[in-house]
């Protein structure tokens, strides 16, 4: 396991160096997703040398480029990845996750190493303090507004709950799915208070004192 002992030093290495261009996808996010992917892979069975692998890298493409598509990554990715001994075949079975765990993309089976990535991912993106804490950086990070962020988290993730494939592991939806039903809620009333004009009015007045 020296290579990934190694891969984590230098992920952290660069996340740390990058660390104002990325206040949402930051070290933070990576090392959470990190722990819950390989906690979910230990409950399922799951390659655990290959889910704790893809969390590490999963999202580099931000480093490339912000607001960037996952495959936007690979290159860069697959030279870390090098760097760090890994053969072309662990490249090809970890990039493999990574593009099919992205949100746009979950609508076939999946294996359990996809399952525990992509929970992991999405658990992020649904804790009770996000939406408080992180919004204002992923739309800092992103540089978009607070209308293009409700449209695409509402258009994403509503079909995922409604197709009950927002978690795909056994233990992500009995702790929290729930909390990925209050945090989709949040969001949908977001989107439509954001087309009363009165409201447009307020945040419009509130640029220029807040970055919203």
């Amino acid at each position: 396991m020296w290579n990934l002992e190694l891969l984590t030093s230098k992920i952290k290495a660069i996340y740390l160096e990058n660390k104002d261009k990325l206040p949402f996808h930051g070290w933070h996010h990576v090392s959470f997703v990190h722990k819950k992917a390989l906690e979910f892979a230990k409950d399922t069975g799951a390659d655990q040398f290959l889910v704790e692998s893809a969390a590490l890298v999963h999202d580099l493409n931000y480093i490339i480029k912000p607001n960037s598509e996952p495959q936007e990554g690979w290159d860069y990715r697959a030279e870390i990845l090098t760097t760090c001994w890994y053969s072309q075949d662990e490249i090809n079975k970890i990039e493999s996750i990574i593009l099919e765990t992205y949100t746009a993309n979950r609508w076939t089976e999946i294996s359990n190493e996809w399952m525990c990535l992509s929970d992991a991912d999405s658990l992020f993106k649904v804790l009770p303090i996000t939406p408080v804490v992180f919004a204002s950086s992923y739309i800092k990070q992103n540089g978009v507004d607070i209308y293009k962020m409700a449209d695409k988290i509402t258009k994403e993730q509503n079909k995922l709950l409604e197709n009950d494939i927002y978690f795909y592991t056994d233990i992500a939806k009995v702790r929290y799915l729930d909390w990925a039903r209050l945090n989709l809620g949040l969001w949908n009333n977001i989107k439509d208070c954001l087309e009363d004009k009165d409201i447009s009015e307020i945040l419009t007045q509130a640029k220029e004192l807040w970055a919203i």
